[in-house]
């Protein structure tokens, strides 16, 4: 293959995409430049889908090589180890976009790798990942129905900037990384001090113009090296499968979604039925497929789209939901602080079957993490973790380190309380917020928003704002789009999306969109916007029922932190 380049414009610099020099092997490889940082991503597949796999394998890793910045890697080792923080961060901000970009019944493994091979400390490379993970696939043998683009809108002295570097960023009140596919909206992660919707809005429609070019360049390099995309088999049940499978299952589903609304009653109703569908797999033997008998996953599946009609059409027909809900009606609420005796503070925050145990533990500077990274060495004043037990839903799995969905919900809630934070001067503790999930059923990081809020007031830290979350869901068909707010876990699965936006009464502070459709209009997302703003005004007002100031006093268990100021005529004295 010959080496090919591409470029356009970005920022105050240029990006820079090519390929036919490095890993020629895999199925696409790219290097995108933006000045002296650059990222190799690749994207290779497997030949055949593993034997009974029922979902799309699909694995990004994002990896930050030391070398890249000139430096060493911590620790005894001294070589890279298991992913930090922020390359999970990463992976999944690769993942989140192009997901559903593949083919319905794609099985076989895709793996994804973008390695930061050079840093120059102000151009970040996640969004180069984000841009060259959709090259790579658009140029290999995959099948892909891209390209994505992507871009990063800062909000600096007031003015939106698209792409700013990591030393324009310092100052930004608002950073968003928005992923768009042809006209549209696919991926939003997001946080800002507090800015209004309008100007959070003003910044995603930035965003979609800005992106626009990135995708350009990549139907240019296609053109110019794009392989063959290869046929695969697509694993989808025949029409007479489905029509079987909704002969048996339909009435007796359809009752279910309509008499029972206790989602633990239900799901046990929807499991008898889903195993009395696949106790005699000898019923589906004419449904042979390609010399092979159909299995009990196969029937599943098909299971699932019945369970999935079912809930879109009592929305689009009744405007009823599963839980017997209207579309923007939240579930009950309750909270409370001070739930632990000698935690420095504490709270309960429940919605409907949502339940998140908040606790704040203060430290002093020997507490504060350090942070190492390409570009800098920090120490981190404020953490917020995220647990997420099996028991929370009636579950029994290992008990293990944090996952990668648990870090990247923990990370969401930081950004959404991080805000209204006191800074190091006003309040020089560190601090460390813990979620537990006790009981969920769908936005377990909206809770964990709203009860570490709680807890931090409990504690007496003097955040600016109080801050709540809410998420937004959407069920759409070719002639339908319903938003709902307050989405449960079966929402969650059967829905289109998953928008969350945190913020005060003053204006946002985190925001989140994940589709499982390829795009959102610009239109859905201001309505959406409005909706959770709307939403989070109520759980605001519920929560300052609860505690409507910070504690004037901190817990007697809480270490204490004297700060004196010396006349600067006596600093020699106390030196000396």
């Amino acid at each position: 293959m010959s080496q090919t380049r591409v470029e356009i414009p970005y920022g105050s610099s240029t990006l820079i995409i090519e390929s036919g020099k490095l890993a020629k092997q895999a199925g696409g490889a790219v290097t995108v430049t933006v000045g002296e940082t650059v990222v190799l991503v690749t994207a290779c597949m497997s030949a055949k889908p593993r034997e009974g796999l029922d979902f799309f394998p699909l694995a990004v890793e994002y990896q930050e090589k030391t070398y890249a910045a000139g430096k060493f890697p911590g620790g005894f080792f001294k070589r890279e180890g298991r992913p930090s923080e922020r390359e999970i961060l990463v992976s999944r901000l690769i993942d989140r976009p192009v997901r559903p970009l593949f083919p319905e019944g794609f099985y076989n493994d895709v793996q994804i790798v973008a390695s930061v091979l050079s840093h120059d400390g102000q151009n970040d490379p996640d969004i180069l990942s984000i841009i060259g993970a959709s090259a790579a696939l658009m140029i290999s043998e995959i099948p892909y129905d891209g390209p994505i683009g992507a871009a990063r809108i800062c909000l600096i002295d007031g003015k939106l900037v698209a792409n700013p570097t990591i030393a324009e960023r310092a100052t930004s009140t608002m950073d968003l990384v928005v992923v768009g596919w042809q006209d549209g909206v696919v991926m939003i992660e997001g946080e800002a001090n507090e800015v209004p919707e309008a100007k959070v809005l003003e910044g995603l429609q930035l965003a979609v113009d800005t992106l626009k070019a990135s995708m350009d360049i990549q139907v240019k390099l296609r053109k110019q090296i794009g392989k063959e995309k290869k046929k695969v088999e697509l694993n989808q049940p025949s029409a007479d499968f489905i029509n079987k499978i909704r002969e048996l299952a339909m009435p007796r589903l359809t009752e279910i979604y309509t008499s029972i609304a206790d989602k633990t009653a239900r799901e046990e109703a929807v499991s008898a039925l889903s195993d009395l569908l696949t106790a005699d797999m000898d019923a589906y033997a004419a449904f042979v497929k390609d010399g092979h008998p159909l299995t009990a996953g196969q029937v599943k599946a098909v299971f699932e789209t019945m369970q999935y009609e079912i809930i879109r059409g009592n929305v689009f027909n009744k405007q009823l939901r599963a839980d017997g809900r209207g579309l923007k009606d939240i579930r009950p609420i309750s909270s409370e602080v001070k739930v632990l005796p000698r935690t420095h503070g504490s709270s309960l925050f429940t919605r409907g079957q949502t339940q998140a145990l908040g606790v704040v533990t203060l430290g002093t500077k020997d507490d504060e993490q350090l942070v190492e990274s390409l570009d800098s060495t920090t120490y981190k004043t404020f953490m917020l973790h995220y647990n997420f037990p099996s028991f929370s839903v009636g579950e029994t799995k290992r008990m293990g380190s944090p996952g990668r969905r648990e870090i990247g919900h923990g990370a969401l809630a930081a950004k959404a309380i991080r805000a209204v934070v006191p800074s190091k001067e006003e309040f020089p503790y560190t601090i460390r917020v813990v979620s537990e999930i006790l009981e969920s059923n769908g936005s377990s990081s909206m809770a964990t928003v709203c009860a570490g809020c709680l807890a931090l007031m409990d504690a007496g830290v003097p955040i600016k704002n109080m801050v709540a979350g809410i998420s937004v869901g959407l069920i759409s068909d070719s002639t339908h789009q319903v938003l709902i707010t307050d989405i449960i876990r079966l929402k969650d699965h059967f829905g289109d999306m998953d928008f969350k936006v945190a913020g005060s009464h003053e204006g946002v502070t985190a925001i989140q969109l994940d589709l499982k459709i390829k795009k959102l209009s610009m239109d859905i997302v201001r309505k959406t916007v409005e909706q959770a703003r709307e939403a989070r005004m109520i759980i605001l007002d519920k929560m300052k029922a609860t505690i409507a100031q910070p504690r004037t006093e901190m817990s007697p268990y809480a270490p204490r932190i004297v700060t004196v100021q010396i006349p600067q005529e006596k600093i020699g004295e106390v030196i000396g």
